[in-house]
Formats: structure tokens, C-alpha cells, sequence
């Protein structure tokens, strides 16, 4: 009996260890998407992504290497898990759709140290059918207070020699044209970065909430081939982020889709985010918008005071009048201010005084009664400490004129030296301009930003953003190639709203004779231009989504073309439902957007001709609409007669399908109306 009674106890204790939990398992609502995670015989953590079967992340580990104090990177063992299932639908202010669907299962793993200080580290898992999102959590703890990360040693092994588009990767700019390679040749990219794999299928890393900690960009491992490492943004002296527990990371994200539409149909991005901080966001009124701007960059005009200044008080009017008269909400004035003779000093701004030449009181009373929406500029050169010197006198100027939408920029070097754009001390200066906006009600658009991650959801005022190689660069290099605008929905957009500021009608700037180059040499200015068709630049307003939407070209050129601009001024930036219907990335999309009964297509293509067929359900059942196209003109290109188009109109319903035809570096424009 004694023999027997051993034998069970001996039984139970083998079986309560084996009941350790020390390889976990998250799937995804429909099961189809699957994470692994455990510890190694070190003690090290790893996870790993499968979709279907398919192996989307092989074998990753995780973790940190600290500053004066030992690394976080193995003895860990884990010591418990919680499990919660999230399933529920929110509505945003405005986005691409009014609704989102949130539906995902979580898992969070706590670790501890299985000696020594004995730190604690717990790995949140959030699996969508589309995607993943994972991040670190530092528990309050006696071991883990004040701390330094000098690296964090997050990885993603991809399980092949993807096809892959990216940017290069540094700590100040986004604003470079994308390569397509395989994985091996993309060595430092920036996120979000995307993946065609042999099988097919798409991939997207990047992060979400990016809030008080470094950018992410990714580096290839020496060591395992195909494998990203996370290489954050340092501070001037090196560090990575200074913290202190209790504290959270960044979500590390994986998107997945069976089309390359899949990946910018997902609200994963969003969803990673904290709920809306604002109680009132009715002050929050996505727009068109038009501005003294375009001017500069094809060198007509100056920002600085003088006799080519740009922004004058009757200037800003005439925006005005031809905004109220279009059904435009509102319009930006770069160059109002004193200060760009100083331009690259420090201290050149106080964002307060007008230029001489720019009445900002009478020009703010002309807007508010016209029922336009002044967008201030504040242009800081990257001086962080001036710009926040003045920043409160500043909002409670524009606040008391009745201007709630400013748009921000940070060209240059970062004041104090040594800081980059992109790290932990700039992300929290751009979070604290959008938190002192709010108190002002103001909206953001940034330039030279922080990438978007999301945080739109958190902070709603944080309309939109730049960060890419947007229109400006066609006016004064050689410009951004047909494909340019048919790889950004795949890749920079995943992470957020973008102000490309498309709209562009006078492509070859023959209604601008008299240009001077002000930022690169003659030669190069005079071979500048935009390289779409007029039509294109119609169909990008749909495309390259922004809830402060940009028709960028000068007053004049749209009075020449108003037939044309009425697409963009029966269009809006405010959206109920929006979907890309079919799409390959640098080659061509088509966006279909909503609003209310009525629909918007916006449809590209690269340097090709191509016709592409599409289905109509999208549309409302049992209901005829009128399709007002817009497409180029027989034989027009980007290359021949660019500016010239059609307008055909002709009665469709849901049942149907349609032909979008689009010459090469064009495209088709088209509006769907009920007919009543």
C-alpha cells in the first residue's frame, strides 16, 4: 500500500510540473491565425506566427539589454497566463469608416526571472483574423524601477527571401522614394514595411500607440538569415528610452492579407490604440482645403517677406473667395509669419507676429465670415525649445481668432543638437503639441512628423500627417515616379491617414512661366514637373486618404479646369465606409469611398495602361445611380497631352460590373449618385 500510495504521489507531482505552463498558444477568432509562445532551455522568450499552415514569423526571440543593469534577454521562466476575448464594434468621429470592428483574442504571459533579481516581464498578445499585435509590460516591482533600454532585441524571422518594399531606414526623415528588392537587399528599413511572399500572401510590420518610447526602425540580424531586429532611435547620448516601471511598449505589429488589398481594408493599427480621450469632439471637422503654398515649391513665390512674398493679406482673401465658392472648408497660409529671413537660426519664430504685408486679424474675420476655416502654420525648423516657449501664447491667439486647425512643421535639424526626429524625445514633444491642441481645440496636421501609429484613435485632433515624399518634391527635383502613389496605400498608409497634398491640375507648370529655384539648381527646376495625368491627380484625393484633404494647385489653375474640379468639390475628407475593391502595390488601386448614399472611386495606375473589371455590389441594392466619370482623353498619358480628359456620364446599378480604363500614369475619377 505504501508502495502504491508513492507511486500516485510521485504520479501527481510529475503531472502537476508538466502543467507548468511553458508553451502557450493564441489563435485568432477563426482560428486560422496562430501564435506560439514559450521560453528556451536558457530561458529566453520566443513566439512564433503561422496563418492557415503557412509560416508568416519562424522562430523569433524577445527582450532587452539595459543600461547599468543586467539584461532582460533570458532565465526567465513563465509563471502565469491571462486570457480575455475582445468582440465589439466603435465609432470613431471620422475616419475611413465611420464603424470599426474590434475582434480579437489576447493572451498575456507573465514571466519572472528565475534567480538573481528575480525582474518581472509579462508579453501581451492580441491575435486578429488579419494580424497580430504584441507588446512588452514592465509590472510595478522592487527590482525595476528608473531604467534605461540601450536595445531591444525584438525579432521577426521571415520564413523566406520575401519581395519587399521599403524605405531606408534613419533617425530625422521619411521622405525617400520606396525600393522594391527582396529581403536580403533591405538591410535598415523603416516601418511600415511590406512583404509578397512566394506563396502570395502579404505581410506588414510596423507598431502601434507609439507613445513615450522610440521609433522603431528594423535592421537584418548578422547572425539569421531573414530575420529583423528591432534597432530603436537613440537620444543624443545613446540612450533608447528612459522609463520607469509600471510601463508598456509600443505594439509590435503583423499584418497579414491574401490580397494586398487585405493589408489597407485592416483597422488592426487602430484598434492597437487606447480609447478617444476627447468627451467633445464636435469642435473636430474633417475638410478640403486649398492654400497659399504650391507657390513656393515651383518658385513663383516666397515665404519670406519682400517682393515675391506669398502670403499677403489680399492673397489669403482671394483663397478665401474661391474656397466659400466651391464648397471648400478651408484654406492654409504658409509664410504669414516674420521669421523666414532667419530661416535655419535659432529662435527665427515666435508664431505669433504677422508678416509685414499679412493683416492675421482682418484675414481670420474674412474666413470666419465666409464660413472658411483659417489653417494657421507654425514652421519650427526643429527649434523644440522655442517653439514650446511660445506654444500656449501661440494657441490662445489662434483660439481667441476663432482658428481651430494648425498645421505644424519641423524641417531641419532638431534643436537642442543631437536629438533626431524619430526618438523618444521627439515623440514626446509631437504628443504634447496634440494634448496642448486639444486644451485649444485645435487640429494637427504634422509635417516632418513621428510615423502615425494609430494614436488618431486617442487623440482625434491629430488629424493627419505627412512623412513621406510627398507632392512638394515634384516642384523643385525630379520628382516622384508614376509608381510612387501606387506603392504608398501598401505601405506608409497602413500606419495612418497621409497629407501627400494631391490635386495637382497644371502638371508640366505651363501656367507658371516665371519660376526661380530657390532649392535645387535652374536646370533641374526647369525639367520639373508632376508625373500623372490631371485625372490621377483627381482619383488621389480618394486614394491617399486624409481627413484634412489638400487640392494643392493654385486658384488659378482650377478656374481653368472648373468642370473638372467639381469632382473635388462634391467629394468631402469625411467618410461612413471605404474599401480598396482591387490593387497590387506599385502598380495600381482603386478606392471606393462613402459618404451618406453617395459614392467616390478613385483608380491609378502606374507608368502602364491597364483596364481593370470591377463589381459594382458595393453600391446599394435596388437602386440606380448615376456615374459621373472622369478619364483621360483617347491617347492621353503622363507623357502626352496630360492634362487633357473626359467627363462621361452614364445610369449603373449594383448588379453590374465596370470597366475602369487608365492610361498609363492616369486613371479614372468617378462619383455615384441616386438617382432619385
Amino acid at each position: 500500500m505504501k508502495i502504491i500510495k508513492l507511486f500516485v504521489f510521485l504520479l501527481l507531482s510529475i503531472l502537476s510540473f508538466s502543467c507548468t505552463p511553458n508553451y502557450m498558444v493564441a489563435n485568432s477568432p477563426d482560428e486560422k491565425l496562430i501564435v506560439e509562445v514559450s521560453v528556451d532551455d536558457k530561458g529566453a522568450p520566443w513566439y512564433s506566427v503561422t496563418w492557415a499552415g503557412e509560416p508568416i514569423i519562424k522562430k523569433s526571440y524577445l527582450g532587452f539589454e539595459l543600461k547599468d543593469q543586467p539584461a532582460m534577454i533570458n532565465n526567465f521562466e513563465i509563471v502565469g497566463e491571462i486570457r480575455n476575448t475582445m468582440n465589439q464594434t466603435w465609432e470613431q468621429p471620422w475616419g475611413e469608416n465611420k464603424k470599426v470592428l474590434d475582434h480579437h483574442n489576447e493572451l498575456t504571459v507573465n514571466l519572472r526571472e528565475k534567480d538573481g533579481l528575480k525582474r518581472k516581464m509579462n508579453l501581451v498578445f492580441r491575435v486578429f483574423n488579419n494580424g497580430v499585435g504584441f507588446r512588452y509590460e514592465f509590472p510595478e516591482q522592487d527590482n525595476l524601477k528608473e531604467f534605461v533600454i540601450m536595445d531591444e532585441k525584438t525579432q521577426f524571422q521571415l520564413s523566406n527571401n520575401h519581395d519587399t518594399w521599403w524605405i531606408w531606414a534613419d533617425y530625422d526623415t521619411y521622405e525617400k522614394l520606396y525600393n522594391h528588392t527582396d529581403v536580403d537587399s533591405a538591410s535598415w528599413v523603416a516601418t511600415p514595411v511590406t512583404f509578397q511572399t512566394k506563396e502570395n500572401y502579404f505581410i506588414s510590420l510596423h507598431e502601434a500607440a507609439l507613445t513615450d518610447y522610440a521609433g522603431m526602425t528594423l535592421k537584418l540580424s548578422d547572425d539569421k538569415k531573414y530575420t529583423y531586429e528591432s534597432a530603436l532611435v537613440p537620444w543624443a547620448n545613446g540612450d533608447k528610452v528612459r522609463t520607469t516601471a509600471p510601463s508598456k511598449t509600443p505594439w509590435r505589429t503583423i499584418q497579414v492579407g491574401r490580397q494586398a488589398s487585405d493589408l489597407v481594408n485592416s483597422n488592426m493599427i487602430i484598434n492597437l490604440n487606447e480609447p478617444n480621450k476627447i468627451e467633445d469632439t464636435s469642435w473636430i471637422k474633417p475638410m478640403q482645403y486649398l492654400g497659399i503654398w504650391w507657390e513656393f515649391h515651383i518658385g513663383t513665390k516666397e515665404w519670406k517677406e519682400g517682393p515675391r512674398q506669398g502670403a499677403t493679406t489680399e492673397e489669403a482673401k482671394k483663397y478665401i473667395d474661391f474656397a466659400a465658392k466651391h464648397n471648400i472648408g478651408g484654406v492654409v497660409v504658409e509664410g504669414w509669419n516674420s521669421g523666414w529671413d532667419k530661416w535655419g537660426e535659432k529662435d527665427a519664430f515666435d508664431h505669433i507676429t504677422p508678416a509685414k504685408g499679412y493683416d492675421l486679424e482682418a484675414v481670420a474675420k474674412y474666413a470666419n465670415d465666409n464660413n472658411v476655416a483659417l489653417i494657421m502654420h507654425n514652421e519650427t525648423g526643429g527649434d523644440i525649445p522655442s517653439y514650446e516657449k511660445y506654444m500656449d501664447e501661440a494657441f490662445n491667439l489662434y483660439e481667441k481668432l476663432g482658428i481651430n486647425a494648425l498645421k505644424t512643421g519641423y524641417a531641419g535639424g532638431i534643436f537642442p543638437r543631437g536629438e533626431h526626429h524619430h526618438g523618444q524625445f521627439m515623440v514626446n514633444h509631437y504628443r504634447k503639441v496634440v494634448e496642448e491642441a486639444a486644451k485649444h481645440k485645435i487640429m494637427l496636421d504634422a509635417h516632418e512628423p513621428i510615423k502615425p501609429t494609430g494614436i488618431r484613435r486617442t487623440w482625434p485632433n491629430m488629424m493627419t500627417r505627412e512623412g513621406v515624399r510627398g507632392m512638394e518634391w515634384n516642384g523643385w527635383s525630379d520628382g516622384n515616379p508614376p509608381n510612387h502613389t501606387l506603392i504608398l496605400p501598401f505601405t506608409r498608409m497602413l500606419g495612418g491617414p497621409l497629407d501627400y497634398t494631391p490635386g495637382i491640375f497644371d502638371v508640366k507648370y505651363e501656367n507658371s512661366p516665371n519660376r526661380v529655384a530657390w532649392n535645387t539648381t535652374a536646370e533641374i527646376m526647369n525639367e520639373a514637373r508632376v508625373h500623372t495625368t490631371l485625372v490621377k491627380q483627381m482619383a488621389l484625393s480618394i486614394i491617399l486618404y486624409s481627413p484634412l484633404q489638400m487640392a494643392s494647385d493654385l486658384v488659378e489653375n482650377y478656374e481653368k479646369h472648373l468642370d473638372a474640379f467639381k469632382f473635388l468639390s462634391s467629394s468631402t475628407a469625411d467618410w461612413d465606409e471605404s474599401k480598396m475593391l482591387a490593387g497590387e502595390i506599385g502598380e495600381y488601386a482603386i478606392t471606393a469611398r462613402r459618404t451618406g448614399d453617395e459614392w467616390f472611386i478613385g483608380a491609378a495606375t502606374d507608368e502602364k495602361g491597364r483596364a481593370v473589371s470591377i463589381n459594382l455590389d458595393f453600391l446599394e441594392p435596388n437602386k440606380v445611380y448615376k456615374a459621373i466619370i472622369y478619364t483621360d482623353a483617347q491617347g492621353t498619358t503622363y507623357l502626352n497631352n496630360p492634362k487633357n480628359y473626359e467627363i462621361v456620364e452614364k445610369n449603373v446599378t449594383s448588379n453590374e460590373t465596370m470597366l475602369i480604363q487608365m492610361n498609363a500614369g492616369g486613371g479614372e475619377a468617378i462619383h455615384f449618385q441616386v438617382l432619385q
